[in-house]
């Protein structure tokens, strides 16, 4: 694929869009199963959710023009027109949603299996698995009628335990008794279907078709058990079956150019059928979803495709908790960055409005730093320990710290450009000597006196004014006692009084300067206070939501063992329904541990996130108290009665 086609592709992508498909899985020349960079390329730009239907069957049984109608299109997945397989590993299509907005649909065409030229049986099992896997519907294609053989060409059901694992990748462990919480919906299109659907005489419907297909027998015998198997496995990890039988599209002679047909040229119940098929995939096909509830997008399913594939190259098997896991890595790392994005773009857009109070940094640092939070908590999950949001917390308070820093800077420039502005005169004054007669002090001291005035007029609300105004009168006060020292017309003993008044000035600076500095202390832990609050508000909603999932996701799958049960009972397969009792109850325990450990999990978390803030105010009440001792000590020092120029 040359690289225009891709970038169009991707330029497309952005809205779920693409004009045709791409392959997603192909077959390296050493054999192995790899992931087309191209198409993984396509799904990072896919942010909305995605319903992903795939389509598995033997070749040669018209899977493709099933999943062009559902793409809304004439053409795209290659159809064959000879025995020869023409989908060579598995092929995706995205398109919008025609029902859901803001949600992708993405078509997954999979290489026929049993294609004779392959012979390889263990390929064909990889990419039923894969098709399993990574669909929320799964749509078996087949043609004729589901009769015993067709039952027994699905044998890659049987074979799911051996290459899936829910929690262990141990071979030994059967934990298959969870599919049903993880695996797709099951759609079955009998393709070129020309009986009669009676069941006992009577009319039956599509779905009603299918479950006397799947009935199982009575007995023990090992006939009866290889019978039983692959209409147990269907019924037990997919029990979201629909049927849907196809008649004869066209005449024979014109099948070869199917996708090439006008609709006149096309059976009207066919057609029907297949409208019917479309809406059904539509309206009932759920969005992807991993493990614990949590949605897949499409650069998700991208990161899926690779985990599995990777997996299944390497020779080992699948695991579904060791995906979430490595899934979680990658998310929760790309949620951190995001987060930081959102806060550190905010806050750039403020520094251009540098110096400002510190109340108005402050409150821009908990608007930006809770909408961090938020970007983090959409895009994160299993952050079990809570180490990416303390990771985000912690580099959200370093910027905040430097945006505190450049606010300071930006301010105490400002003040010293207006200090140099206002003392334009009096430096000039200085050089030509009028400070340096008799009366000149008195003089000096009241140009000082409106220097500061118009200073603090006009530095009111800036960060840095006391801090600044504290070193300009230091420097100036090596100028004062020159002058004090020069003036002819004061007494020694005046002398040592306007000393000891001007001692008395500085340190009333002092005192001021930092006072302010204890004061933006309080309101920078004020500031801290409050984004902790809400932090902690939106971890306690995020783990209530996943604890809900998990919930539901227990729910649903001891509801559809329930009814599966209760079916046994009725066709009088007591023996069955007897273990599937002592199956839920083991089901049930298992999901309680589940809960209890998530539980203690997220009470954990929020213990660990609130030991971090009270740390951190710890610190900041140490240095709050060390600045009090300070100034409560230069306070002591004041002499009574105030100061003229402050």
């Amino acid at each position: 694929m040359n690289t225009t086609q891709t970038e169009v592709r991707l330029e497309g992508s952005k809205s779920g869009a693409m004009d045709k498909p791409v392959c997603l899985i192909d077959t390296a020349s050493d054999g192995k199963l790899c992931v087309q960079r191209s198409a993984l390329q396509v799904l990072e730009q896919i942010q909305q959710p995605v319903v992903v239907v795939a389509v598995v069957g033997l070749y040669r049984t018209g899977k493709s023009y099933l999943m062009n109608r559902l793409a809304g299109k004439q053409t795209g997945f290659a159809l064959g027109s000879t025995i020869e397989s023409k989908t060579k590993g598995i092929w995706m299509w995205c398109v919008p949603h025609p029902n859901k907005a803001g949600t992708t649909l993405v078509l997954l065409d999979t290489e026929g299996l049993g294609d004779v030229d392959k012979g390889d049986s263990k390929h064909d099992t990889n990419i039923f698995c894969l098709a399993v896997l990574l669909s929320s519907t799964l749509v078996y294609n087949s043609r004729g009628t589901i009769d015993n053989r067709a039952v027994e060409e699905l044998q890659y059901v049987s074979e799911l335990t051996e290459c899936i694992k829910v929690k262990s990748p141990d071979e030994d462990v059967d934990d298959s008794n969870e599919f049903v919480k993880f695996f797709p919906s099951f759609i079955w299109a009998v393709r070129d279907f020309t009986l009669e659907r009676k069941i006992d005489g009577k009319d039956a419907t599509e779905n009603d078709y299918l479950e006397f297909a799947l009935k199982l027998k009575h007995g023990t015998s090992k006939k009866v058990m290889e019978y039983n198997l692959p209409r147990e496995c269907i019924q037990k990890f997919f029990p979201s079956r629909t049927c849907f039988t196809f008649p004869f599209p066209t005449a024979p002679e014109n099948v070869s150019r199917l996708e090439r047909l006008d609709p006149a040229d096309l059976s009207t119940e066919f057609l029907e059928v297949t409208g019917r098929f479309c809406k059904f995939v539509f309206d009932k096909s759920e969005v992807k979803k991993l493990k614990d509830g949590y949605t897949v997008t499409g650069r998700v399913l991208g990161h899926l495709a690779n985990t599995y594939v990777d997996t299944i190259a390497s020779g080992a098997v699948p695991c579904l908790e060791n995906a979430v896991i490595a899934m979680a890595l990658i998310e929760n790392q790309a949620a951190v960055k995001e987060g930081l994005e959102v806060y550190q773009s905010g806050m750039e857009k403020l520094k251009k409005s540098f110096p400002l109070e510190l109340k108005e940094v402050s409150s821009e640092h908990q608007r930006l730093s809770g909408m961090a939070t938020q970007t983090f908590m959409t895009r994160s999950f299993r952050d079990t320990d809570g180490k990416h949001l303390k990771s985000l917390e912690e580099k959200v308070n370093q910027l905040f710290d430097g945006y505190l820093c450049q606010n300071e800077q930006a301010s105490k420039k400002r003040c010293e450009d207006l200090l140099s502005f206002l003392s334009t005169t009096m430096n000039e004054k200085l050089k030509q000597g009028i400070y340096a007669k008799s009366g000149g002090y008195d003089l000096f001291c009241k140009d000082l006196e409106d220097i500061v005035k118009k200073y603090n007029i006009q530095t009111n609300k800036e960060v840095k004014a006391e801090a600044v105004l504290k070193v300009f009168l230091k420097q100036k006060s090596v100028d004062s006692k020159a002058i004090l020292q020069a003036d002819k017309k004061l007494t020694e003993k005046e002398k040592k009084i306007k000393e000891e008044t001007e001692k008395a000035i500085l340190l009333e600076q002092e005192i001021k300067a930092k006072e302010e500095e204890q004061r933006q202390l309080l309101e920078k832990m004020e500031a801290e206070r409050q984004s902790n609050e809400e932090r902690m508000r939106q971890m306690k909603e995020k783990m209530d939501e996943e604890m809900r999932f998990q919930r539901e996701e227990a729910e649903r799958a001891m509801d559809s063992k329930l009814r599966e049960q209760a079916a046994l009972m009725e066709k009088g397969f007591k023996e069955k329904a007897d273990r599937m009792s002592q199956e839920m109850d083991e089901f049930k325990r298992q999901n309680a541990e589940a809960e209890s450990d998530r539980a203690r999990e997220f009470a954990e978390l929020l213990e660990n996130a609130n030991k971090r803030h009270e740390e951190s105010m710890a610190m900041m009440m140490q240095q709050h108290s060390e600045q009090m001792k300070a100034l409560q000590k230069q306070m002591s020092a004041r002499p009574p009665g105030g100061c003229c120029i402050l």
